[in-house]
């Protein structure tokens, strides 16, 4: 019998719509759990070069099915959420993270697709700054009138988490810029970071004392950091690089090296090794350069990081998703080591997917210990022939656990059998079907799955869906395993099943009156909850974010949103075509909407928190068509355009709150026509849809 080839073993170009949907749903789950464990646990488990494996597999599946892309994709998202110890911080400019390339070939391409959207001649100089990428703890801090007045971690990009008070006990961090007429306004961005020799006496004192030692100089850079002591920040040997700006007001900089230039005189620290380049060659001389001196150099690196120099260019590129275009990083190659495999277990994530996962025995890569590491699913087990018992080779850069590479098959036990992964669910016993054109077996239990239940109620309550301050995952796990709370719709029922109980909220361990009251009015206060934010917490999967905000815009009423998946449910029908033509959402989303809302469960559940949820029409904050006459409208462009490359139009349009569709339809608000444009012109003027020129887009994006 022929089985499914393994869609992880597939080479993206070679993958049917149907595995690449199902791969990069694995690896929007796998990458988002080992973000959250690196930024906001500093307990990562997979190594560096695992993770941008991932990363890169995903942007090349991205690539060649742009239509699957989905919105909580790793391609849109930086870091992770803040833990809640310190207060947070909303960053005025995102702190946005960097692409990755790994061979000379694609710095090579790096360079080409950037005088390609500027439409630059291949004789147009095109410098670059060069820096060392510090194996750190990103902040940025903020002085107004040349004090320091904020610092903050980068978190999930938007929003961090207030370190000012440790920031401060930093001797290389002035209180006060240098020089004379500082700025209104700056927002410094920079790593925090710990020498080699720093770090091993920091583990040294800390073994003697008793107290926690960590990892690798990076864990040990952001644990000091976030003490909740500043006393034991400023007894921590912590340093920094500044690199870049947020927010500024009251000065320019025209290139990236001159902006380095003025943080010197202002007397902020910059890495030493930073150069400016003038082409490529020079760019790849100084990675080898510092490549061949990185043991020699008293701090962790893993790479470099090129900018464009000149800042008129850098705000032309813009960004996309979640990396600025202008920017990159350019990784040093892998580690390696050989370890044994002690055991394989399998674990049930919240949308009931089943991962298999490596215990190993420690061991010590470029200065960690590490002992587990993700099996992805059951076909790269079986690809890698994987058992308990082997000798596997283990990859890694960085300070973070390694993927398994290979099997070590002469040094295989004589009793070590293959292994056989489950059909049932290991939590609750349910079937776990594999879906046709899926790698990834799913438990069929639903809600009825404790692993899955809590874990879709974390996600209910999370802090970009609910938000509900109090009703964390342990909160969450405790009330589910006393029944208390089952389904979403049980939390806005809690406080009355509460006054009605013989074991109030407040006498259980680690409650007491005023935690009890307060979680009930946190509960009260969201009652009433924005559209885009209802449709996320619901955890369909694929539905993300972006996604949400699309959906709610698009739909404007959760009334409005039921009744389209309803209609939908047809293919043939113009509720379904609607919905497929929505920016972003392809083929694969709009199955898993369809899905989701076709199950009777879920309609049941919706009912429920109907009847205790009010949610408002959707408003769009971007502003009024007199601001932004572009903000919400739907736009397609066709033809070669002459001023502006194709992916700076649609970045633009995009930046301004438009919807970038692919085809027109009679939802079309403007469709931009440049030379040779051909037959969605034609169905334009069919429609009666409004066609700009290139110059009335220009102008009307002003």
């Amino acid at each position: 019998m022929m089985t499914e080839p393994d869609a992880t073993a597939i080479d993206p170009t070679d993958l049917t719509a149907d595995q690449a949907a199902a791969e990069l749903a694995r690896l929007a789950a796998e990458i988002a759990r080992h973000d959250a464990l690196y930024h906001q646990q500093d307990a990562p488990e997979i190594s560096d070069a695992a993770y941008d494996a991932l990363a890169r597999r995903n942007a090349a599946i991205e690539a060649r099915f742009p239509d699957l892309v989905r919105d909580d994709s790793p391609s849109r998202r930086v870091g992770a959420a803040p833990v809640g110890v310190f207060g947070k911080v909303t960053h005025a400019v995102p702190m946005l993270s960097l692409g990755n390339l790994f061979q000379r070939a694609e710095v090579a391409e790096f360079v080409a697709g950037i005088r390609r959207f500027l439409r630059l001649d291949a004789d147009d100089p095109l410098a670059l700054v060069v820096e060392p990428k510090i194996d750190g703890l990103s902040v940025s801090l903020r002085y107004e009138a040349g004090r320091l007045v904020q610092a903050a971690t980068r978190g999930d990009g938007r929003e961090g988490e207030d370190v000012t008070a440790n920031i401060r006990t930093l001797d290389a961090v002035p209180e006060t810029l240098a020089g004379e007429d500082p700025p209104p306004v700056l927002e410094v961005r920079g790593e925090v970071y710990m020498t080699r020799d720093a770090f091993l006496d920091l583990n040294r004192r800390q073994a003697e004392a008793g107290g926690k030692t960590f990892a690798n100089p990076r864990n040990a850079a952001a644990g000091s950091l976030r003490q909740k002591d500043p006393a034991i920040t400023a007894a921590r040997p912590l340093r920094l690089f500044a690199y870049g700006w947020g927010e500024v007001a009251g000065v320019a900089f025209e290139t990236q090296s001159g902006f380095l230039d003025r943080l010197r005189a202002w007397g902020l620290p910059v890495s030493p090794e930073t150069r400016l380049c003038a082409d490529i060659d020079q760019v790849l001389a100084a990675y080898d350069d510092i490549g061949a001196r990185r043991a020699a150099l008293p701090y962790d690196i893993d790479g470099m990081v090129y900018k464009v120099d000149r800042v008129d260019w850098q705000r032309r590129l813009g960004f996309v998703s979640r990396a600025p275009r202008w920017a990159t990083a350019h990784k040093f190659p892998a580690e390696q080591a050989r370890t044994v495999v002690t055991a394989i277990r399998v674990q049930v994530g919240r949308t009931g997917a089943l991962t298999p996962v490596a215990d190993l025995a420690p061991v010590t890569v470029g200065g960690v210990v590490v002992s587990r590491a993700t099996l992805h699913n059951e076909d790269e087990i079986a690809r890698k022939d994987v058992r308990a018992g082997d000798t596997v080779i283990i990859q890694r850069a960085g300070d973070v656990i390694p993927q398994v590479v290979s099997v070590v098959p002469e040094a295989r036990p004589a009793d070590a059998a293959p292994f056989a992964f489950p059909e049932r669910c290991p939590v609750c016993g349910s079937e776990a079907p594999r879906p046709e054109g899926e790698v990834v077996r799913r438990c069929s239990g639903g809600l009825v799955c404790p692993a899955q239940a809590v874990e879709r109620l974390k996600h209910f309550v999370s802090r970009d869906a609910f938000d509900i301050e109090g009703l964390g995952a342990k909160a969450v796990e405790a009330f589910y395993q006393d029944g208390l709370i089952r389904a979403p719709a049980d939390i806005f029922h809690l406080e009355a099943r509460d006054r009605e109980s013989l074991q109030r909220l407040r006498n259980r361990d680690g409650w007491g009156e005023t935690s009890a009251g307060n979680l009930f009015r946190a509960i009260d206060a969201r009652r009433t909850i924005g559209l885009e934010r209802f449709i996320y917490a619901l955890g369909i999967r694929q539905v993300g974010q972006a996604t949400a905000r699309l959906l709610a815009r698009h739909y404007g009423t959760l009334e409005a949103l039921r009744a389209a998946m309803a209609a939908a449910q047809d293919r043939e029908s113009d509720a379904y075509r609607d919905l497929v033509n929505i920016n972003d959402v392809g083929s694969g989303v709009a199955q898993d909407l369809l899905d989701f809302f076709h199950e009777p469960h879920n309609q049941a559940a919706l009912d429920a928190l109907a009847a205790v949820v009010t949610v408002p029409p959707f408003e769009d904050p971007a502003g009024g068509e007199g601001e932004r006459p572009l903000a919400g409208k739907t736009v397609v462009f066709t033809g070669t355009l002459e001023t502006l490359s194709r992916a700076e139009a649609k970045a633009r349009a995009q930046a301004l709150g438009a919807r970038v569709a692919g085809s027109v339809s009679k939802k079309t608000d403007y469709v931009i026509i440049g030379a040779d444009a051909g037959s969605k012109a034609a169905k334009a003027r069919d429609l009666g849809v409004a066609i700009l020129s290139e110059a009335d887009f220009r102008a009307m994006a002003g």
